[in-house]
Order: structure tokens, then C-alpha cells, then sequence
């Protein structure tokens, strides 16, 4: 399996724009999947750099309801007509995020998209194809991410916390390797490894995506105990991990400090081989 990086905060080579987002390019057995689009069509603008066709995606998944994730939609949808697009069900939410001033912005994804016929709204744990598993949220909530405070939903015209129930992730399974996509991880990325464990039966060899450890609201990283209990519990596993986004290059470099070999940053541009575990850039 090959994921390419079309858009995440940083780059590989200056030729390559970057974003706030999330935007990755899956090459499987199973087929094409786009995995997130970031927040503009900049994911398309890339792919063509990085020799990626999104009209031959075979469907795309939007991990949360947050522009950073989905605001590539309508770009998506002029591109690919033909594409399933799994989301959850509740993703047209109303979400906001503190600013400057206690102010809140809305972060929620286009709601003139919402009737797209293309659209396949999940529920629950959902086994789309063979070797494709999508699955909603988390059952624990250890090292639950603290940038979560200052994100919100509104519901009956008040703002309360964001529980994230929105939130999905994937779980691959090819060449007898177990591996999970997760967008933001806001769940709790050891809470959503533990759920795929649970739905598989068995260890994952590859975790891929951002762990949320960085609160754009207030440009702070979690704490450096946090940090230190989270390196601990991933350690734990038998598992390569990739992070990129919303981990923030901070938190990077704690876990890296910690984890060694077991852990690595892709950036936009690059592409990673499944099989060898091996990153090149495009």
C-alpha cells in the first residue's frame, strides 16, 4: 500500500503549498481512497504535482466535521462525481472554536454540501469493503486531548463542549498488516487504538494521522507530562506510528525524544510505502 501526503501543515519541498489540514492519498488493493481533503482544493492542486489522480478515487472518507478536514468538498465533488464519500451522520454540525477575545469561530464544514447524493452517512462500526473498516469515536477517554476545551458544538442557541461523536476513523487491513488512518485523533489517539485493537482482535503495525496535541485556539502543546504518559502508552504497542497536523512539530519532537525509531512526521509531498515501512519524497 502507498499513502501520499497531499496536504498537512508543513512540506518536504518548497514546490508544495501547505495549510492548516489534513489531506491523504490511499493506493490499496482495496482500491483509491481519499482520506480527508484539508481545507481547500490546495489537496487537488498537489496531487497533480505528485502525479495523483482524485478523479480514479474510488470513494474518499471525511474523518470530523471541521473545515480543516472537509473544506475541500465541493473541489472533491467537481472533480470525482462518481466516488462514495463516508462521513458521519452528525458532521454538519454546528462547531466552533474559541479565538482571540473568548470570540467563537465556526469550524464546521460547508452546509450547502450536506445533500450530496454521494455523501454515505456512518453511524457505527461499518466494514465498507473487504479489509476497509470505518468505526466512530473512542470508548475510553485516557489522555483525552486538552485543546479540546476551547472546541465547541452549539445546540439549543448554547455553546457546550465538543464530545466528538463525529468523529470517524479507518482501519486497513492488506498483506497481513493491520493499519488505522485517524484524522485528528480527537478521541484520544491511544483511546482509538485501543477501539481498532478491540474491533480486529489483534495488534496494529501502522498508525497514521494527527494526535491533536497542539491547540491552535491558543498556540499551546500539551503538557510535557502528558506527553510523557502518552510516549509510554504508545510505546506499548508493537506498532510504527506516522503523526503530522495537528500533533504540532512541538509535541513532535517530545515524542520523538521518547519513542525513537517507533516514531516518524510526514509532510506534504511525501509518499509512504506500507510494506517496507519506508517514507520518499515526491
Amino acid at each position: 500500500m502507498i499513502i501520499k501526503c497531499l496536504v498537512e501543515n508543513t512540506a518536504c519541498k518548497e514546490n508544495y503549498k501547505t495549510e492548516h489540514g489534513l489531506s491523504l492519498y490511499i493506493e490499496s488493493e482495496s482500491g483509491n481512497i481519499l482520506f480527508d481533503t484539508g481545507q481547500s482544493g490546495l489537496f487537488a492542486e498537489n496531487a497533480k504535482k505528485m502525479d495523483v489522480s482524485i478523479e480514479k478515487a474510488d470513494r474518499a472518507i471525511i474523518s470530523h466535521g471541521h473545515y480543516d478536514h472537509g473544506g475541500g468538498l465541493k473541489t472533491f465533488f467537481s472533480i470525482n462525481s462518481k466516488a462514495s464519500v463516508y462521513i458521519h451522520k452528525n458532521a454538519f454540525g454546528d462547531y466552533y472554536s474559541n479565538r482571540e477575545d473568548d470570540e467563537k469561530a465556526y469550524i464546521g464544514l460547508d452546509k450547502n454540501m450536506e445533500n450530496n447524493p454521494q455523501f454515505v452517512f456512518i453511524e457505527d462500526t461499518s466494514h465498507i469493503k473487504e479489509g476497509l473498516i470505518i468505526f466512530v469515536g473512542a470508548d475510553e477517554k485516557y489522555l483525552f486531548p486538552r485543546g479540546n476545551d476551547d472546541l465547541y458544538t452549539m445546540k439549543d442557541n448554547e455553546f457546550e463542549n465538543d464530545a466528538f461523536s463525529h468523529e470517524i476513523s479507518l482501519i486497513i487491513l492488506e498483506k497481513e498488516k493491520a493499519i488505522l488512518i485517524a484524522g485528528c485523533a480527537h478521541n484520544g489517539i491511544v483511546n482509538i487504538i485501543n477501539k481498532a485493537k478491540s474491533i480486529i482482535g489483534r495488534e496494529l503495525d501502522l498508525v497514521i494521522g494527527g494526535f491533536h496535541l497542539h491547540s491552535r485556539a491558543n498556540n499551546k502543546s500539551e503538557s510535557k507530562e502528558h506527553l510523557k504518559l502518552l510516549s509510554e502508552a504508545l510505546s506499548k504497542n508493537n506498532t510504527m506510528y506516522y503523526t503530522c497536523h495537528c500533533t504540532g512539530e512541538e509535541a513532535y519532537e517530545e515524542l520523538k525524544n521518547s519513542m525513537g525509531n517507533k516514531i516518524a512526521y510526514i509532510r506534504t509531498g511525501e509518499m509512504l510505502d506500507t510494506s517496507t515501512n519506508t517514507k520518499a519524497m515526491l
